[in-house]
C-alpha cells in the first residue's frame, strides 16, 4: 500500500519551518501515545505514522531527499514506524527526548513542561449548590505571545543553541566515579539562548491575560467539591500541554437552612399557645412552603422530618430530608393584663396536679432530689 505523504501526515505545508514541523508532531503525538491510548490499534499506527514523518522532515538532509524523491529517496532511512533509526538520523529515542522532554519521562532536554493546575475558589449560594447553575468566571493566565508566535525572540531574529551544552539543555558533571546530569545552567535546561527578546513578553514566549470560562455547576455540590476544567490551567512551555483548573466550592452560609450531607436542618419558632394547643404553620423549604401541622402538647426541640426536601446528592442517590426542629418561643413585651392572664393560669395549673402539666419538670425535680439524697456531705 501506498505510503502517505509526509506533510499530509503532520498536516503541514511543504514550506513549513522547523518550528511548525515540530509543533504538529507534538499535538499528534501527544493525542496519539500508547500511553494514553491503551489498547488502540488505531491510535498506535497513527503515532507510528506521525514518528516516522516527523524522523525524516525534521532531518535536513532527509528532508532534502524526500523533497527530491519523495518515499524514494528516504527508504530504508527511517526506522520502523519510527521507532528505529536508520541512516544515520538518529533513533527514535533521541527525537523521543528532544521533542517530550519529561513529559513522559524521557530524557532529553527540559523543554516541553506541562503547564501548572490552577485554583479557583467558585462562592455559592445554597440555592444554586441544591439546584445546579452555570456561572461565568474571570481567571488570570497566560496565552502565547502573538507578536513573537511563542518563540520569546523579536520578529526576524530567533533563538540560537547555548554554547554551553550545545543546544542539549543538560550538561554533565563528574564527581569522582559518578557522572551526574542536570539542566544546564546558562539556558535553565532550554537548550536555547535568546539574545534579542521579544519586547511584548520580553523573551517568555507568553503574555498574562485574564480569560472567562464558563463553569457548568452539577445539582447537588458541597463545600469542597472540584470540578475539573481540562486544559484550562497554565499554558505549557515550549509547546506542552497547558494545565488543568480546578474550580473549588464554597458553599455560603445560609439565613434558614443548614446542610449536613444530604439533609437539610433549620429551626421554626412556635408560640407557647400553638405548642399547647397544636396547630398548623407554614415552613420554606427549596421548592417553596409547605405545611407542618403541630400536635398538641409539643415540646421545644421536637423534631419533624420532610420526606425529599432535602438535596439530592451530586454522585446520585435519592433527596435527602428537610430536619425542622421547632423552638417554644416565650413571649416579650407583654402587657399588665397579659401577665395577669398567666398569673392567673399559672394559679389554675397549682391547684392542680402539677406533676399532670409538667412531667418533664416533675421527673428533673425528683432527679435532683435523689442526687442530692446520696451525695454524703
Amino acid at each position: 500500500m501506498a505510503k502517505r505523504d509526509y506533510y499530509e501526515i503532520l498536516g503541514v505545508s511543504r514550506d513549513a519551518d522547523d518550528k511548525e514541523i515540530k509543533r504538529a508532531y507534538r499535538k499528534l503525538a501527544m493525542k496519539y501515545h500508547p500511553d494514553r491510548n491503551s489498547d488502540d490499534a488505531d491510535s498506535e499506527n497513527k503515532f507510528k505514522e506521525a514518528s516516522e514523518a516527523y524522523e525524516i522532515l525534521a532531518d535536513s538532509s532527509k528532508r532534502g531527499a524526500y523533497d527530491q524523491f519523495g518515499h524514494a529517496g528516504v527508504d530504508g532511512q527511517a526506522g520502523a514506524g519510527g521507532f528505529g533509526g536508520g541512516g544515520g538520523g538518529g533513533s527514535f529515542s533521541d527525537i523521543f527526548g528532544d521533542v517530550f522532554g519529561d513529559i513522559f519521562g524521557g530524557g532529553g532536554r527540559g523543554r516541553n513542561t506541562r503547564g501548572s493546575d490552577l485554583r479557583y475558589t467558585l462562592e455559592l449560594d445554597l440555592e444554586e449548590a441544591v439546584k445546579g447553575t452555570t456561572v461565568k468566571i474571570r481567571v488570570p493566565g497566560h496565552v502565547e505571545c502573538e507578536a513573537c508566535d511563542g518563540a520569546g525572540a523579536e520578529k526576524g531574529s530567533r533563538p540560537e543553541a547555548c554554547s554551553t551544552c550545545n543546544g542539549i539543555g543538560q550538561v554533565r558533571m563528574q564527581q569522582g566515579f559518578f557522572t551526574v546530569q542536570q539542566a544546564c545552567p546558562t539556558c535553565r535546561g532550554s537548550g536555547q539562548i535568546i539574545k534579542n527578546p521579544c519586547k511584548v513578553c520580553r523573551g517568555a514566549g507568553r503574555v498574562e491575560e485574564q480569560k472567562t470560562l464558563s463553569v457548568k455547576v452539577p445539582p447537588g455540590v458541597d463545600t469542597g467539591d472540584r470540578i475539573r476544567l481540562s486544559g484550562e490551567g497554565e499554558m505549557g512551555m515550549d509547546g506542552g500541554p497547558p494545565g488543568d483548573l480546578y474550580v473549588q466550592v464554597a458553599v455560603r452560609e445560609h439565613s434558614i437552612f443548614t446542610r449536613d450531607g444530604r439533609n437539610l436542618y433549620c429551626e421554626v419558632p412556635i408560640s407557647i399557645v400553638d405548642a399547647t394547643l397544636g396547630g398548623e404553620l407554614e415552613v420554606p423549604t427549596l421548592d417553596g412552603r409547605v405545611k407542618l401541622k403541630i400536635p398538641t402538647e409539643t415540646q421545644t426541640g421536637k423534631l419533624f422530618r420532610l420526606r425529599n426536601k432535602g438535596v439530592a446528592p451530586v454522585r446520585g442517590g435519592p433527596a435527602g430530608d428537610l430536619l425542622c426542629r421547632v423552638v417554644v418561643e416565650t413571649p416579650v413585651n407583654l402587657t399588665k393584663r397579659q401577665k395577669e392572664l398567666l398569673e392567673e393560669f399559672q394559679q389554675t395549673l397549682d391547684a392542680s396536679n402539677g406533676n399532670e402539666h409538667g412531667p418533664k419538670k416533675t421527673s428533673w425535680f425528683e432527679g435532683v432530689k435523689s442526687f442530692f439524697d446520696e451525695m454524703k456531705f
